[in-house]
């Protein structure tokens, strides 16, 4: 199939602009709140962060591409892309949720739906281009780390 360079900035857009979004609601509570938590042990330095969940949107980007370029062949394609969209609705919830809100029973609750979602998605673009769904691998195993991570930060507090 031949590469197509506007859909595939505009797939690494849309899930930067979800990033960019949830950088700006997480933005004024790392630096306030965030501190004043009792955090774990293995809680990560702020600083990696960004990098990982730049990488990570990149990657989610990719992976819409390669499902997007397969469209005409897909006979669910709206329902793929509603899972898609839930997965970025469910993930820039989940900044709005902890670190705008400071709900983090709420935002625990939220970061397990946003897990079971984003392997449906992962399920699903894999039965439409396997490089599609096996992109998700990295996306997945870093969320189920911020979901340990949310439990044990709703523990400690």
């Amino acid at each position: 199939m031949k590469f197509k360079p506007v859909a595939f900035i505009i797939n690494i857009a849309i899930t930067l602009s979800v990033g960019a979004l949830g950088g700006w609601a997480t933005a004024k509570s790392v630096k306030t709140w965030y501190p004043t938590l009792n955090k774990p042990s293995f809680n990560p330095p702020n600083w990696l962060f960004a990098p990982v969940w730049t990488t990570l949107y990149v990657l989610i980007g990719i992976a819409a591409y390669l499902v997007w370029i397969r469209r005409d062949k897909i006979v669910h394609f709206p329902r793929t892309v509603a899972i898609y969209l839930i997965q970025l609705i469910l993930n820039l919830a989940w900044s709005f949720i902890f670190f705008y809100l400071h709900e983090v029973g709420f935002a625990l609750a939220e970061i397990i739906l946003l897990l079971a979602i984003i392997i449906i998605n992962a399920l699903t673009f894999y039965k439409i281009n396997k490089w599609a769904g096996l992109i998700f691998i990295p996306y997945i195993i870093w969320v189920s780390f911020a979901t340990f991570l949310t439990y044990n930060i709703f523990i400690l507090n």
